[in-house]
């Protein structure tokens, strides 16, 4: 006999041929069958997104541009409240700080610095900005109104947009 077909007794003592021996497929062996399905795979971002904490927003904050040190960006958004997160605080996030960094123990890559600030006051610097940039579009709008002629009027401008879809003929 040659060794392809050898007999082989089963557990139910039957004497079977190699070839018809039940065998566990090959595609449920090994790293195939554990990886994720389709080659799913994504590269890795260059600024990782740390895990969310209720009231608190993250964001990372430049410190330096170029090699150059931006001293003025950092104290503007630390007085606003942004605080630098601790990098033992995040251990998920694998990362390698920046050598020579400013901020020992933080994570900072790239002359990016992560920081976290309370939501509540966040939702407040946006109003505050909202509001700020809804004063502006009224006052341009003001400026041109103010050119209006009675004789030949100008159209006010109508701010607002609207979304419609499609009537099918299905």
């Amino acid at each position: 006999m040659s060794d392809d077909n050898e007999l082989l007794i089963s557990e139910d003592d039957e004497w079977v041929m190699a070839d018809e021996q039940e065998r566990t497929p090959r595609s449920n062996e090994g790293r195939e069958a554990t990886e994720r399905p389709g080659g799913s795979w994504l590269p890795a971002s260059v600024l990782p997104v740390p895990e969310p904490e209720d009231g608190w927003v993250f964001r990372w904050v430049r410190t330096s541009t170029l090699g150059n040190s931006d001293n003025t960006n950092v104290s503007q958004k630390f007085r606003e409240g942004w605080i630098p997160v601790k990098a033992e605080d995040h251990p998920e996030l694998q990362v390698m700080s920046d050598i020579e960094s400013r901020f020992d123990g933080n994570l900072e890559i790239g002359g990016l610095l992560l920081c976290k600030a309370p939501k509540e006051a966040m939702d407040e610097r946006a109003e505050y900005y909202r509001n700020m940039a809804n004063q502006q579009m009224e006052s341009v709008d003001n400026s041109f109104m103010r050119e209006n002629d009675p004789r030949m009027p100008m159209l006010k401008p109508n701010r607002t947009t609207r979304t419609t879809f499609g009537r099918g003929s299905g």
